[in-house]
Formats: C-alpha cells, sequence, structure tokens
C-alpha cells in the first residue's frame, strides 16, 4: 500500500508528473484562452461530457486544474475549483445551495463583503440569513428553520476572532440534513481543516495566505462530494464567469510551495506581538487564540494546529486614537488584506467592515477602537517598535 505524503511534501509536488511535461521542474503556465480540437466529433464529444479535455479556459485550463487538484489534496476534499476572487468562490458555493426564499444562517461575525452579498441576496431574493453565536447545540437548532439552505462559518471569526466548534455545529448539521460551508481564509488548510472534521465545502480567500505575497486576487473552493463541485464548475461559475487566470493559478501554485514555512513564522511571530500587546498601557485587550482559555481553549487545540497570524486588539480610546495609531506606523502598512509577508494593518469599523450597519458591527463586537493585524515576516522585533512608537503617540489625556 503507498503510504501518504505530509502536508508540506504534498504542498510542493502534489498532483504534478514532470515527466509529463518534458521534465519542467516548474508546473508550466498554460497562458491561452481555448484549445484545438483534433475533429469535429472531438469536439461534440467534449462538449457534451463523453470525453475529458480542455475546451475553453472559462471551462478549465491545466495550470488551473493543478490548483485545483492540489488544494483538494491538502484540504482532504474531494475536488477543488478556482475562481477570480475569494468573494466568486462565497457567491458561486452559496447561490448553489439557495433559491427564492432559502434561509442561510451564519456565524454572528462575517466578512463585511460576505455580508454585503447576503444583503444583497434579500433584497433581490427574498433570501433570509441570520447571525447565531453557535456556542450550543440549542441555539443552533433554535436559528435553524425549515427554509435553511447551509450553514456558512468563520472561525476564527473576522476580525473579532471568535472561534466555532466545528464538529459540534457539524453534528447539529447532521441531524437536519443542511451543508456546512467554512470560510478557513485564516487558517489556510495548514492550520484548519473542516473538511476532516464532517464539514461539507471550505472556501478561501487565496488572496491570503494562499498566495502569500500579496501579488494575486483569487479564490478557491473545495467539497467533500465531488459532484457538487462539478456541478458549481458548470452552473454557477461557467455562467456567471467568476474564473481564474491561468497566471494567476501559477502564482498560487508558488505559493503553496512554501505555505507551511510561512505560516509557521506568522504565527511565531503573532505569538510574540499578541504578548508584548497585552502588556502596553494604551491597550484595552488582546484577541488571539493562543490566549483564550476555558472552553474556547478546548475548542482551539482541538481543531487548530497553531494559533495564526491575525490579531485584533481593542485601544484606550475611539476612532480618532484609533487612526492616530494607524497614521503614526512607519514599517507596518495600513492596508486591508491579510497573509502577506508584509505586516498590514486596518480599522475594520471603517475598512473591511464599512458596509455593514453600525448597529450590526456593534452587535457583532465590531467597535470604534477595534484594530485587525495581519502580522508579517519581518522581525518580531522590529514589528513591535513600530507598534510601540504609535502606540506611545495616543494622547495619553483621553486615555
Amino acid at each position: 500500500m503507498k503510504k501518504e505524503k505530509k502536508f508540506q511534501t504534498n504542498a510542493i509536488h502534489g498532483g504534478y508528473d514532470c515527466q509529463q511535461f518534458e521534465g519542467s521542474l516548474t508546473p508550466p503556465l498554460f497562458q491561452t484562452s481555448t484549445y484545438v480540437f483534433n475533429s469535429a466529433l472531438e469536439g461534440e464529444r467534449r462538449f457534451s461530457g463523453e470525453e475529458d479535455g480542455m475546451i475553453y479556459s472559462r471551462l478549465g485550463n491545466p495550470t488551473v486544474r493543478l490548483l485545483e487538484d492540489r488544494m483538494a489534496l491538502l484540504e482532504g476534499g474531494a475536488k477543488g475549483l478556482a475562481f477570480g476572487s475569494g468573494m466568486a468562490a462565497v457567491s458561486a458555493v452559496l447561490m448553489h445551495h439557495v433559491k427564492k426564499d432559502s434561509h442561510i444562517l451564519c456565524s454572528k461575525g462575517i466578512y463585511g463583503c460576505t455580508y454585503g452579498l447576503l444583503t444583497w441576496l434579500k433584497e433581490k431574493f427574498n433570501i433570509s440569513f441570520n447571525l447565531s453565536n453557535m456556542q450550543t447545540k440549542e441555539e443552533l437548532h433554535e436559528s435553524i428553520n425549515d427554509k435553511t439552505s447551509c450553514i456558512f462559518i468563520e472561525t476564527p471569526i473576522n476580525p473579532t476572532m471568535e472561534v466555532i466548534d466545528l464538529t459540534m455545529v457539524v453534528e447539529v448539521a447532521k441531524e437536519r440534513g443542511i451543508p456546512v460551508i467554512v470560510d478557513n481564509t485564516f487558517c489556510s488548510p495548514y492550520l484548519q481543516s473542516p473538511l476532516t472534521m464532517g464539514c461539507d465545502f471550505v472556501v478561501h480567500s487565496a488572496t491570503k495566505y494562499i498566495g502569500g505575497h500579496g501579488d494575486v486576487v483569487a479564490g478557491i473552493l473545495v467539497g467533500q462530494n465531488e459532484e457538487d463541485i462539478v456541478a458549481i464548475a458548470g452552473n454557477e461559475r461557467k455562467d456567471i464567469g467568476g474564473i481564474m487566470s491561468p497566471f494567476d493559478a501559477w502564482l498560487l501554485l508558488r505559493g503553496l510551495k512554501t505555505l507551511h514555512v510561512r505560516m509557521d513564522r506568522h504565527c511565531e511571530n503573532a505569538e510574540f506581538i499578541a504578548q508584548k500587546l497585552q502588556q502596553h498601557k494604551n491597550i484595552e485587550t488582546v484577541i488571539y487564540p493562543s490566549l483564550l482559555t476555558g472552553d474556547k481553549k478546548r475548542i482551539i487545540d482541538s481543531q487548530m494546529k497553531k494559533p495564526g497570524g491575525i490579531i485584533s486588539f481593542t485601544i484606550k480610546g475611539d476612532k480618532q486614537e484609533a487612526q492616530t495609531l494607524l497614521d503614526h506606523l512607519q514599517l507596518i502598512k495600513v492596508a486591508v488584506s491579510l497573509g502577506d509577508t508584509e505586516s498590514l494593518i486596518q480599522h475594520p469599523a471603517t475598512m473591511t467592515h464599512a458596509v455593514v450597519p453600525e448597529n450590526e458591527r456593534q452587535n457583532m463586537g465590531i467597535t470604534d477602537n477595534l484594530i485587525r493585524l495581519s502580522v508579517g515576516l519581518e522581525s518580531w522585533e522590529d514589528i513591535w517598535e513600530d507598534l510601540e512608537q504609535a502606540l506611545n503617540v495616543i494622547s495619553t489625556d483621553r486615555v
């Protein structure tokens, strides 16, 4: 019996045989929009699905397919699907599961554009949604109704870093026959594997840790059931057209090769910074998985390999102090996105989650003094030096 390779090996070699491509060590970039058929009959067979093969790069591309296969392998899923952005992946999987008057149950706290999409679906097609803490089975059962078509979860939640017990959610979802979709962007498949815990779909903004270098916008969907992914490829992705370019897939394959190395360092740096933040006089709270206690710590220990590279924290002050902090940073870049080699910092209430109504933001825990930091790969001492000098600028007469 052939022994399965470890994650680190699959991230570099998975699904690729260089001997099939003239011995090229690096997977080739198939920068083409269309493909030539050997005969009219071959074209007919490919369009009818009787014969496998490339037709048109909106439907499939060898470079993109390698990325899809490798991501499915890393996530432990049956099949992967690549998209032009994380939101294209989220939109496709949600639209696959809903119809007019459907209901979507979401974790209490989701990315701002996901919230915007849900609001749009509600206004256009009467597809309702509600946000749940998802802390107990009883709460989950109460939040589900006879029109609930899927459960959509972020864990850790962006940007509040709350965690959801995936095993518990899956138990309830299986009882009610409802698929579970997990946005795994904050963790990457290296730190968390929702499909192995019984979840049905995983989505990524591959722009973040998968790419890792701030030079590509992309999304990934991986499913437990191959038939579902094939259906999404043939409907939502094909007809709406949220496809990934071959060059973006090539960049992501390159990024995957160092994912495990980068994630280890992101986590190591973040742990140092979280501890330092806790000790600063102008910090109110630090929200980072390794600092959680009690039942939250049990959840983290059971489903995450390491605590990740994202820290959220609240400062003693309001929006003015938060913006003062950001404006005085020199090394850390004020920018949305995350998972880059560079440390990035942003103010969720006025940036990534500005689309969420203020009362809903407050209910999610996104206050005006909350800041999200994506810890990069620089020296943690240099990251902290920059944070510390900016924190010291905050007006002491207002804190």
